[in-house]
């Protein structure tokens, strides 16, 4: 199922049947067959549908949502050339610069992901890795800046120190997507697939990669939140401009809980029930397709901010 959408689910359940008892669901989400006889053996079966109706669905949301964002993106290019000097702190040029181009990065993604959705992986393990770095690498890029330019002023000119700052935003964003690269890779189910966690849920690689995400969807939000509503300075850099950079972090919050979520659930510290395992994949893939949606409504918010 979320082998291509949702990245913590194990190869075995994309080769599940409609129809699995809960005994071996939770084999497939746990790794370990070590504690499957302290579960209920009479439990009914549980039907989970997910998989088909991602793969029918799927594909032509990323390809719609790579060509919104390809419009957007390219009217906010257009609209940083034309009128260089309509952008001001806390919405600088060089930060929407930096922004669209992060936005566009990961729209780039989209259509290779969605043909390997639809039709199977076949570009094999090496590109699959990449696909994933990259698209890590543009989330970490953007929501460093986000975060950079509540704090400071440093985006307000393009000078040595802005300079500086951005080369140590894109390298030190990269450092942190490189886990997302490690824990992916592809499996041999009915058609090859490009997974984001080929390795075990409490490997030292996928934990590392985790713990990441949930700083940057969840830590690093929460933190500028407190730390603005507690320094009057930042509060007011707010207006009109710095909250609709903040929508990178409302549309991918829930994706970040999801993690978590997901997560505990596999590792077996929540009770799980057949009816978490049938409607949480729904969960996890819906709120990774509101974050997807930032890539085309970034774009609209930087240039509706600068109208405005």
């Amino acid at each position: 199922s979320d082998a291509h959408w949702s990245p913590s689910q194990s190869p075995s359940v994309m080769e599940s049947k409609n129809a699995l008892d809960l005994l071996e669901i939770l084999g497939n989400f746990s790794y370990d067959d070590s504690n499957v006889t302290s579960l209920d053996y009479d439990a009914a079966p549980c039907h989970n549908q997910y998989c088909p109706l991602f793969q029918r669905v799927a594909p032509a949301f990323l390809a719609v949502s790579c060509a919104a964002a390809a419009l957007g993106t390219g009217a906010l290019l257009v609209a940083l050339a034309k009128w260089p000097h309509a952008w001001g702190w806390p919405q600088s040029r060089a930060l929407v610069a930096q922004l669209a181009v992060g936005m566009g990065l990961f729209a780039a993604l989209l259509p290779p992901v969605a043909v390997g959705i639809g039709q199977g992986w076949r570009l094999g393990t090496g590109l699959c890795r990449l696909t994933y770095l990259l698209w890590h690498w543009s989330l970490f890029t953007q929501g460093l800046l986000v975060g950079s330019s509540t704090c400071s002023t440093a985006w307000c000119r393009w000078d040595p120190r802005s300079r500086r700052l951005a080369v140590a935003v894109w390298a030190g964003a990269l450092l942190l997507a490189t886990p997302a690269a490690l824990a992916s890779g592809t499996v041999a189910a009915p058609e090859t697939s490009c997974i984001r966690r080929s390795v075990d849920i409490r490997s030292p690689v996928y934990l590392l990669h985790l713990a990441l995400c949930l700083c940057l969807f969840l830590l690093l939000p929460a933190a500028l939140l407190v730390a603005a509503l507690a320094v009057p300075r930042l509060r007011a850099g707010w207006e009109p401009g710095i909250s609709v950079s903040w929508l990178f972090f409302g549309l991918w919050v829930p994706y970040g809980v999801g993690l978590a979520v997901d997560f505990l659930l596999q590792a077996q510290l929540l009770q799980p029930t057949c009816g978490t395992f049938e409607h949480f994949d729904y969960v996890l893939g819906l709120s990774e397709g509101l974050g997807v949606l930032h890539c085309c409504l970034g774009p609209a918010a930087l240039l509706a901010a600068r109208l405005c």
